[in-house]
């Protein structure tokens, strides 16, 4: 005899957003990559426009880690699109600067950014846009705005016991 499935009580919000987000990445990747640019690049070019910043507060920003954001600035160097330059406050800091290139890719890039997102939101008939972003809005700035540690005796399902 076989155990029934548990019934599910609430909608999969989980599956929802992250099927969504997937495939917004996949389609945000597919349109960045016509300019030669992955979404990592535009968002430390986005950054770094914004005000002089370091290398370690654009991988916060863009909630990359260290080896991830040296690759990232190093493709982005290569491009001739930024450079790593001193602070103009602190001398020992070292600062990610956008060239005159840079700043023209950005602009492109960020009309690339926002035609993928208004095309997926113009999919929905517009009073459920409207409440869509409200609700998102809400949640991101209230119930989940904060991560919970995983912790740290938790075992994976695969791990085996022996």
């Amino acid at each position: 005899m076989s155990a029934m499935a548990p019934a599910r009580t609430e909608s999969d919000l989980s599956f929802l957003l992250d099927r969504t987000s997937h495939v917004l990445r996949t389609r945000m990747a597919a349109a960045l990559a016509e300019i030669g640019l992955t979404a990592r690049m535009h968002c430390v070019l986005v950054h770094a426009m914004e005000e002089e910043r370091t290398q370690i507060q654009l991988a916060e920003l863009g909630d990359m880690d260290k080896t991830t954001m040296v690759v990232t600035v190093d493709a982005l160097e290569e491009a001739g699109l930024a450079e790593r330059r001193p602070s103009g406050t602190d001398r020992r800091a070292r600062v990610i600067a956008v060239t005159e290139k840079g700043a023209e890719v950005a602009r492109q890039s960020q009309r690339i950014v926002d035609g993928v997102h208004r095309a997926a939101l113009d999919s929905l008939p517009a009073d459920e846009r409207e409440v869509l972003l409200r609700a998102m809005n809400r949640l991101v700035t209230g119930h989940l705005s904060t991560p919970v540690a995983a912790p740290s005796n938790a075992r994976r399902a695969r791990e085996s016991t022996r």
